[in-house]
Parts: C-alpha cells; sequence; structure tokens
C-alpha cells in the first residue's frame, strides 16, 4: 500500500499524537509499505527528510499564539494560498491508496479530506485531542468549532474514525454524528521497551530529590490536564509523607496550579521540571515513588507508559476507560473517581507508603500493557484496517 500520514505535530515536536503518528508510520514502512508524512514545519527541522523508510515533507507554517482559546499550546498551521496546491501536488505524485490523519481539527487535515473527496482516497482519523476547554466560555467556543469547522470537512471525506478509549467514542457520537464512516476500536500503543532502564538517580541528582518519594506527573501542562487536583490533593498527601515531591514533567503552558500551590503553602514540595526530551523520560519514570496526572477525564500515552514502566499509577478515571480491558483498582492501576480530591490523595497515600501494594501494582499494570497495548498490536490492528479500506476502494 501507499500510505499518507498527516499530522502538524510530527518529531521533532514533542507529544503523545507526534510519537504515536511517527512510530506507526515507521512500522507501516517497516512491513513494506511506501509512506508519506505530510506535517507543518517546525523549528530547524528540514523541510524534506528521508529516513527509517519514510519521506517526510514539513511545509511551511505559522505558530497560533498560545492563549486560553488555543488550549494554550504551540500549534503550527499551514494555512496560505499556495498549501492546497502544494498538498494536490504531492498527493498526486504519491498516488496514496489511504490516508490516516492524525487530530481533527488541524489544517492539513481538512486539506487533505478535501483531496480525498475529489480523488476518492478512504481515510482513516485519529482523533487524539477532545476539542474541550474547563472554562464554560471556551467550552461554547470549542463546540461552535466542532459544528462550523471540523464536522464539515469530516463530512466531505466520511473517515473511518479510530476510537481509542469509551470516553473518546462518546465525544465522536456526540460531535460528530453522520459525519464519518464507521468507528475502529484500536487503544493508544506504547513501546514496552523504551521506557525500561532509565537512571533515576540522575533524576534525583538534577532537582535535589535525595531519597524522597515522588509523585512524577508526566505531560505537558494544559487545561485539560492541569494538575490542579494534584496540587489539591498534597495538603492531605504531605499530613501523611511529609517529605513527598510532586515532580511534574513537561512544557507549562497554563500554571494555575503554581497559583493554587502557594495559595495552600505547598509549593516546596512542586516541582516543575519544564519540557523534557523523550531520550530522558526512562530516567524520570525511573526515580518515580508513583505516576500520576490529569488526562482531562480519561488515560493517555503518559499513563501507558509509565505502566509499562512498572511504575504505579494513580488515575482519576474510569475502569471501563478501554473497551475490552478491565482496568482494577488496587490490581493493575489505583483508581478514583474523577473529582475526587479525597480520593486522589487517598491513593496516592497508598501508593507511597505501602511498598508492596505500589510493588504489585506496578507489575500487573505492566503485565496489562504488553498483553493490550504495545505498538506491535496496535500497529498491526491499524494495518487490518487500512487494507480492509484499501481493498474497499479498488473494488
Amino acid at each position: 500500500m501507499r500510505i499518507a500520514v498527516v499530522n502538524n505535530f510530527f518529531p521533532p515536536r514533542a507529544g503523545g499524537s507526534s510519537h504515536l503518528s511517527e512510530s506507526l508510520a515507521r512500522g507501516y514502512a517497516a512491513a513494506g509499505h511506501e509512506v508519506l508524512v505530510l506535517t507543518a514545519a517546525y523549528q530547524d527541522a528540514p523541510a524534506v527528510e528521508e529516513r527509517d523508510g519514510l519521506r517526510i515533507v514539513r511545509l511551511p507554517a505559522f505558530m497560533l499564539p498560545q492563549t486560553r482559546l488555543a488550549v494554550s499550546f504551540d500549534i503550527s498551521f499551514t494555512t496560505r494560498p499556495s498549501v492546497l496546491r502544494r498538498v494536490r501536488r504531492l498527493l498526486d505524485d504519491f498516488r496514496p491508496d489511504v490516508i490516516h490523519q492524525h487530530g481533527q481539527f488541524f489544517d492539513l487535515t481538512w486539506v487533505t479530506s478535501l483531496y480525498a473527496r475529489k480523488r476518492g482516497v478512504p481515510v482513516l482519523l485519529s482523533v487524539h485531542t477532545r476539542l474541550e476547554n474547563p472554562a464554560a466560555r471556551y467550552a461554547k467556543v470549542f463546540r461552535g468549532l466542532d459544528a462550523t469547522m471540523v464536522k464539515p470537512f469530516m463530512w466531505r471525506s466520511r473517515p473511518r474514525v479510530v476510537v481509542m478509549d469509551v470516553l473518546m467514542q462518546e465525544y465522536i457520537e456526540s460531535r460528530y454524528r453522520g459525519a464519518y464512516a464507521g468507528l475502529a476500536p484500536i487503544p493508544v500503543g506504547v513501546d514496552p521497551d523504551w521506557v525500561l532502564g532509565g537512571n533515576g538517580q540522575r533524576v534525583r541528582d538534577r532537582h535535589d530529590l535525595g531519597a524522597s518519594p515522588v509523585i512524577l506527573s508526566v505531560g505537558h501542562v494544559i487545561p485539560l490536564r492541569d494538575r490542579v487536583a494534584l496540587v489539591e490533593a498534597l495538603p492531605e498527601v504531605l499530613a501523611a509523607v511529609p517529605d513527598a515531591k510532586l515532580l511534574i514533567c513537561g512544557q507549562v503552558y497554563y500554571d494555575v496550579f503554581a497559583q493554587r500551590a502557594r495559595a495552600l503553602g505547598v509549593e516546596h514540595a512542586v516541582i516543575a521540571a519544564g519540557k523534557v526530551a523523550k531520550s530522558e523520560i526512562p530516567d524520570y519514570l525511573a526515580a518515580a515513588t508513583v505516576e500520576s496526572h490529569e488526562q482531562g477525564i480519561g488515560l493517555g500515552t503518559a499513563t501507558l507508559e509509565a505502566m509499562a514502566a512498572g511504575v504505579p499509577v494513580v488515575a482519576p478515571a474510569r475502569p471501563d476507560n478501554f473497551p475490552g480491558v478491565e482496568l482494577v483498582d488496587g490490581e493493575n492501576v489505583l483508581l478514583c473517581p474523577p473529582g475526587d480530591g479525597h480520593g486522589l490523595a487517598a491513593r496516592l497515600v497508598r501508593a507511597l507508603t505501602d511498598p508492596a501494594l505500589a510493588k504489585q501494582v506496578g507489575v500487573n499494570g505492566q503485565a496489562l500493557i504488553r498483553a493490550h497495548f504495545s505498538l506491535e498490536r496496535v500497529l498491526q490492528r491499524h494495518l487490518a484496517v487500512l487494507t480492509e479500506m484499501a481493498a474497499a476502494r479498488v473494488r
């Protein structure tokens, strides 16, 4: 097959969808398929790059200003008069059998949707982020954008949509009903091996942690993952474990958690490491006693990678977060209801004060990832769907 992979986010830009789209693209190429990646320019990355069996074309882009409406995120857009012609020319030369889009609200997704409609190319769309914001006024704006911008382009290409968890399925069915051709339940995939073997002492020395128990929180800090609940749980945690530290590993785009920490008098226990290179994540996981972060509601790549490293995870999430995969509180994860601050604090304390329980939860979580979320398993499920779509086009 000739597979065009489309994502405004692609390495060297960090992020869950960026790394997943690269891993899948490399997997497609390793399986013998031709792969063209279309993405947005980012920093000093080359405009055209060929590596790992991929041809990567980075289109000129501008950075959307970081505002709360933009989820305080550095989003690159390629919109300019020439982009339609450039993308059409690139895809016509490549002649894709199928297009795999990542992210429903990017302009490259919209442009390739128009192309797919005109050329009759089937589209698989992975929705990585719910277009939501906890502030009511922004939530209304996002609903409007979903209805007036995202859904009309989806209606044109009628993609099959990858469903990564039950909350994403509910979101897709609510916001985009009638604009897609079907759902493909495939969870996020992670490499269970790359997170192993980190040097935790390196991180403890860097942040002067000593022997303190560490609550690691991995991922960019944005309104949907603002870390406020973790900070609000800290007074109860510190009452039981006075030397505990909350180590936030990720770019801070939204600093309300820091303001809340100062108001609660727990800022001494909060360390923001800032943006961390992917190669250093195993070191941070090796230094962690427990990992926890808000994923809005639900679990994402960072949680799965922490579990793959054998780190016990405390998660405000539903037990049925992944269809067909059983999350059991106290067995393979420590779960609390979303919004339950006392429950979050209680489970953090359990993980910090009961080493035997923490170790067993870590071991069981690691086994769960290898059984259901390994990148190889997820890659094969994507390829099965793409092959079916390409074959249907030929018929």
